[in-house]
């Protein structure tokens, strides 16, 4: 079990992703019939186009030199493998990421771009090893996308960013694949304001969070494969179920169509590029499901395949 983080850990791992990470901007989305006002919090806009980066830089400062000299290994469908390998490359260390097989091509060819050395195994397979937490087939250090207390301090920076940019902010949604994100940035939102409503968003076909909740446990769904590749699983991680019951408000739940939706909008009103998981909050909202207010969406990535891109534009 993880406990919250505390907000000095928090703004600790600011410091030490300062001169990596950038700070995003929050900026308006103008839909006059929206239910809310909505606000994108861009962390698409990351060097890697998602904000792993955080949560990986800061772990990777936070390890000694010794234990990165092998390397750094981590089991990611593509953003956390681009953010260890972006910081990797940046040491001068190897990296090796054990990758679902049906991780998009944009994130494998962003992957072997950083300098990654990419392991594919069935998603059976490499839901085992987000469990475990280890993969001893690999030499280096293992880096745990989700549960791993640096990750989510790192994570969690986002939080205060939110809060100086839009002090009188109403509620965060933020996608929700193992928590790690959420978790980060609802403990340093509870801590600095902590009346904000908090929401996880999933996508219908693969929402442990909100089928645990409705259960009052950890439950295994049926989990589908979409184009909605960063968020969603088998179930909530044992370790992190107190954290995303204790900090969060609800998990909403946002079918493939409002995450296209989301994605065309996006792109036509701001010129913003998301991928599913990063289009899904602002899907949550603009249906209306996390109430009225100020409203911010954590866009958490942009790294989406063209030909699914082109696919949902032209559909639209």
């Amino acid at each position: 079990m993880i406990a919250p983080i505390r907000l000095d850990e928090i703004r600790a791992a600011a410091g030490r992703i300062a001169d990596s990470a950038i700070r995003a901007p929050l900026l308006h989305l103008s839909v006059d019939d929206a239910p809310c006002d909505i606000f994108l919090k861009l962390e698409n806009l990351q060097p890697i186009g998602s904000f792993k980066l955080r949560g990986a830089g800061n772990a990777m400062a936070l390890a000694s030199p010794h234990k990165l000299a092998e390397g750094v290994v981590t089991a990611s469908a593509g953003n956390m493998a681009q953010g260890v390998a972006w910081n990797a490359r940046r040491l001068g260390i190897p990296c090796q990421v054990i990758v679902p097989d049906h991780a998009p091509e944009t994130k494998l060819a962003a992957i072997r771009r950083l300098g990654g050395r990419i392991i594919s195994v069935p998603f059976s397979r490499w839901w085992e090893i987000i469990i475990s937490g280890a993969y001893d087939e690999a030499p280096g250090l293992f880096i745990h996308p989700v549960s791993n207390r640096a990750v989510i301090a790192g994570n969690g920076t986002i939080g205060p960013e939110i809060l100086e940019d839009l002090p009188d902010v109403d509620a965060v949604v933020i996608p929700f694949g193992g928590g790690g994100l959420s978790s980060g940035i609802a403990s340093a939102m509870r801590a600095l304001k902590p009346d904000t409503r908090l929401y996880a968003v999933e996508v219908e076909t693969a929402a442990p969070l909100s089928a645990s909740l409705s259960a009052g446990r950890p439950v295994a769904i049926d989990y589908q494969p979409s184009f909605v590749d960063g968020i969603g699983g088998a179930s909530v991680l044992q370790e992190m179920w107190p954290l995303a019951r204790e900090l969060l408000d609800d998990a909403l739940v946002v079918s493939l169509d409002e995450v296209k939706d989301a994605i065309r909008l996006l792109a036509e009103r701001q010129r913003v590029i998301a991928e599913g998981a990063g289009a899904a909050a602002v899907a949550a909202a603009l249906a209306g499901r996390a109430g009225s207010g100020k409203v911010v969406c954590v866009v958490s990535g942009g790294n989406i395949d063209r030909a699914v891109l082109a696919g949902i534009l032209a559909a639209g």
